[in-house]
C-alpha cells in the first residue's frame, strides 16, 4: 500500500491552503498591531510553505502518470 496521496486529496489540500491565505491576508489588512501583525505574517509564511509543498508533491505525481 503507498504512502502517496491521490492528486483529488492534494487538490483539495491546495484550495483549504489558498483559502486560508487568502482570510490570513483579509486578516493582515484589518490589524493594526504589530504583535497581531508579526503573528499573522508567521501564519501566511507558513501557508505559503504548506502551498508550495503541496505544488511539488502535484507536480511530481503528475510527472510519474
Amino acid at each position: 500500500m503507498s504512502n502517496s496521496r491521490s492528486l483529488a486529496e492534494i487538490g483539495r489540500a491546495i484550495q483549504i491552503v489558498e483559502d486560508n491565505l487568502r482570510q490570513l491576508q483579509e486578516q493582515a489588512t484589518a490589524y493594526s498591531g504589530a504583535a497581531e501583525e508579526e503573528r499573522n505574517a508567521s501564519r501566511i509564511a507558513d501557508q505559503e510553505a504548506k502551498l508550495d509543498a503541496l505544488l511539488k508533491e502535484r507536480e511530481t505525481l503528475l510527472n510519474k502518470g
